[in-house]
């Protein structure tokens, strides 16, 4: 899971995952990252474990760190928040099989829609709480892919 600082969306939606990875016992594992290191080795932003916490997940243990080329070779999928995040990603690809692993998480959604989890950093507890209930839905959507794969 990619956003900008590795402290707003990314965290919730790996906290979200990991979350429903336990829930369902799935052999499978999750990770976020950013591209800011402006924020590396911070916790996730107050109001996202806030609005995590009224889901009951606990994203507090969480610490920002930077996407890097060998995220490739730990993971079979890349999800990413925005075009920014897209577009940054993709910019690290080293081949063919790179690209197909990176997508928008909201495209378990939208297939094909490329739309962006809107970034909540300079907005209010709201915005938060609306990014929680998408990344619920999306990742959700791949919960449900990754069972019928087991």
């Amino acid at each position: 899971m990619v956003c900008l600082g590795n402290i707003c969306r990314s965290p919730l939606a790996e906290g979200i995952m990991q979350h429903k990875i336990t829930k369902y016992g799935l052999d499978a594992m999750v990770e976020s990252a950013g591209f800011e290191p402006f924020h590396t080795g911070d916790a996730p932003d107050e109001r996202a474990i806030e609005v995590a916490g009224k889901h009951g997940i606990d994203i507090s243990g969480q610490r920002a760190r930077l996407f890097n080329i060998g995220d490739f070779d730990r993971f079979d999928r890349i999800f990413v928040m925005d075009h920014n995040n897209y577009r940054d990603v993709m910019g690290k690809t080293r081949n063919d099989n790179d690209r197909r692993k990176v997508d928008y998480i909201l495209n378990e959604l939208k297939p094909g829609g490329n739309v962006p989890v809107p970034d909540p950093y300079y907005g209010r507890m709201n915005d938060f709480e609306k990014v929680y209930e998408l990344l619920d839905q999306a990742t959700e959507k791949l919960v449900l892919k990754l069972r019928k794969q087991s």
